[in-house]
Order: structure tokens, then sequence, then C-alpha cells
């Protein structure tokens, strides 16, 4: 797989498609896994990391079902390779960070990875575009069962899988969600909607997971523990939360649309004449102006561009992936400038009227 080509096509997540796509961006399963015969990780040495991951890595590839998977030796890229995995949801800032022999099995389209050598051994994870977890679910389950078959977890009768991290014994199983909520955030309800999930040992996370701050409207919601519960419990757990929350960005996005549309489509059209016209701009403000930008097309008052553009912007303005299109290493404030630039080739704007003339 040349990482190029990843900036060419949408992620499962940014699909764009399956059930609540507006607002539910996607659903993702992960598991956490431990070899039977190695310390975990932290206690590893540098030969346990590199026999750890010789053994899933040469294991896995030994079967016709993994031939069509791609196996990136992380410890092998660069810093902007790394963090162009971490943008697309395909590796961890852990596993980007760490150190030693370390690598990430990517399925086709993206929807199945491993990573090994993260936190625990291994790392199983499914992702869906949009609300999907029952199919999330069954594929990360189908791809658990068929890898411990070829490798012995540590596993416990009394507590279940061993993990790292007290928090994920039992069925190391984290059930993540992440929303788009911008009515809710216009309409200053957002922490009333999160209110009490803390209490239901449900957390609220950033755009990249565990450590992140929310940027652009964009949250991730999952469960904190798993020791004492079924993996249909936390399933059920999440999914039982997530319809409420849709259920309130809808009210939020009508009551904006019948108390205030003037001023949320004057939001929106700010937005898209910002990215139309703008000298430079911070990858962190493209979030903010593109999420407006969604809001406004799902909500029918923005039809100069379509969600799949749009989808593409989100992820192809971060930092890492606005220098793998450009192929080239940019700083800071180069970025800022590209960016505004790359934005105006699909919206239109005074860069790409320029370049016509």
């Amino acid at each position: 797989m040349v990482l190029e080509e990843l900036t060419e096509r949408l992620s499962e997540w940014l699909a764009g498609t399956g059930p609540d796509a507006d607002i539910v961006m996607s659903c993702r399963v992960r598991l956490a896994r431990n070899l039977a015969d190695f310390p975990f990780i932290r206690r590893c040495t540098d030969i346990d990391r590199v026999n750890i991951e010789s053994t899933v890595r040469e294991r896995l590839q030994a079967d016709e079902r993994f031939g069509a998977f791609a196996f990136l030796n992380v410890a092998h890229l660069d810093d902007i390779d790394r963090q162009m995995l971490v943008e697309r949801q395909l590796i961890s800032r852990e596993l980007a960070g760490a150190e030693g022999a370390r690598t990430v099995a990517i399925g086709p389209l993206e929807q199945q990875c491993v990573m090994i050598n993260e936190e625990d051994h291994l790392r199983i994870q499914v992702i869906k575009s949009g609300f999907d977890l029952a199919e999330a679910w069954r594929q990360i389950d189908a791809l658990d069962d068929w890898i411990e078959e070829r490798v012995d977890y540590a596993f416990d009768e009394r507590l279940g899988y061993l993990t790292a991290c007290p928090t994920n014994v039992g069925t190391g199983m984290r059930v993540s969600v992440m929303l788009h909520l911008p009515a809710l955030g216009l309409a200053h309800q957002i922490e009333r909607a999160f209110r009490g999930l803390q209490q239901i040992n449900l957390v609220v996370r950033g755009l990249y997971g565990e450590g992140s701050q929310a940027m652009g409207d964009f949250y991730q919601v999952s469960n904190q523990i798993t020791l004492g519960r079924s993996e249909q419990d936390l399933l059920n757990r999440v999914g039982e939360v997530v319809p409420v929350l849709i259920d309130y960005e809808r009210k939020a996005r009508q009551f904006l649309m019948s108390e205030s549309q003037n001023d949320l489509f004057d939001q929106i059209r700010r937005a898209y004449g910002t990215l139309q016209n703008a000298q430079q701009i911070s990858s962190q403000e493209a979030l903010h102006l593109l999420s407006r930008i969604r809001l406004g097309v799902n909500l029918g008052l923005l039809d100069d561009v379509e969600i799949p553009v749009v989808n593409k912007l989100l992820i192809n303005t971060q930092p890492a992936h606005l220098q793998k299109v450009l192929r080239k290493a940019l700083n800071s404030n180069q970025r800022n400038v590209q960016r505004a630039t790359y934005v105006q080739s699909f919206l239109g704007g005074n860069s790409d009227r320029s370049q016509r003339n």
C-alpha cells in the first residue's frame, strides 16, 4: 500500500453512508488482546517486541483471509506517515509514538485493522460508517475468533481477557460512536446532552479518542470499563444512549430551523465564504467551518457542495494528510496557506479563480 493512495479515497468512517449518517459519522468496536507467552508491553524487552510482532504478522500473513490486508511497519514510517494514519483512525496516537517493533495490518476499505504492539499486544478494530454497531460487532467477533485460532490469548476463566489497563480487563472491548452535533453546540445544549453519561460509565472524547479535545462539533461516546460486563451489555449500553443523543441533535436542528433560520443560514454562508476567500487557515478553523457547511448541506440550506466533498475536506485538511496530498513537507505557516488554496480548489474562491485566469 502506497500511503499517498489513501488520500485519493474516503475511509469507511467518512463514506457518509449507513443509518443516521447525517449525525453519526462512524461507529467502532475495538478489542484489546495479549499473547499468553509474553509479558505485557510495558514489561517487554526489545526482543520481546520483535518476537510478538513477527509471531502475529507471520501467522496472519500465512492465511488467505489476510491476503487483501496491507501490513505497514510503523517503526519504519516517518512522522508525517504515522500522523496520517492517526488522522485516518487506522492507528492510535500511542502506536504512532511508541518505540520498537510495531505494525498495523489494514483491511480493504479500511474497515478492519489490527495494531501490533500498542498498549496491548493486539488492538483489533472494525469501523463502520453511520450507526451500524451490529455489523461492526459481527465483523470483529468473526475476526477475533479467527485470530484466536492462530495465537494463544492471555485469558483467565474468572476475569476474562487480560489487558495492560485494568479498565479493559474482561471483554477487552471498547465501543465508540463518533457524532457530529453542531446544532446542540449552537443551541448551547451540548453539556446538558452529555450530562449523566459518566454515571453509566460512558465517556465523551474528541475526534482522536482518549486524551483528545472535541473539535468541529465532533464527539466520541464510548464505554469506560469492561470488567464484569458482557460484550452484548456494552453494545446495548452505548447503543441505547446514542439514539437519545441523535434525537437531541435532531430537535436542536428543528428548533434552529424554525426559530432562527436566518441566523443559522447566515452562519453557514459566512463559513462557506470564509473558506472560499481565506488566504490562510488553520486545521482547527477549517474543521470548525466545514462542520458548519456539513450542517448546512444536511439541512438543505446549502446546495453548492455535497457531503462526500465535505467529508473529504474534513480529513484532507488535517496536517499530515495535507502534506501527503501536496507531496511535500510544510511548516505550520505554509500549511495554513496551502490549506486555504486546497479547500478553494473544491469550493471555488479567490485562489481557484486566480488559477483559472
